[in-house]
């Protein structure tokens, strides 16, 4: 995503002709949004975009099992060892 925007910056400032982007080749301004498809590219047939995605949904599945353990007065799970 930062690539995203540095390219988008890059582009603007190219095509306003503000500050040194003016002078840089078009291939230069641009390479950003070749980088971002390498990026995204890489990451699907990587698997890194799914581990992701599985990690934010265990995280959601664990806090709200934690809200309603604790809604239901049974305590937290890190004090269920603690039974006497």
């Amino acid at each position: 995503m930062y690539l995203l925007g540095i390219g988008i910056i890059l582009l603007l400032m190219k095509y306003l002709a503000i500050g040194p982007v003016t002078d840089w080749s078009w291939w230069l301004v641009l390479s950003p949004f070749a980088l971002a498809v390498v990026w995204w590219t890489w990451a699907d047939l990587s698997g890194y975009s799914k581990k992701k995605a599985v990690e934010k949904m265990d995280q959601r599945k664990a806090d709200r099992i934690e809200k309603n353990r604790v809604a239901l007065g049974i305590g937290t799970r890190k004090g269920a060892g603690k039974r006497r």
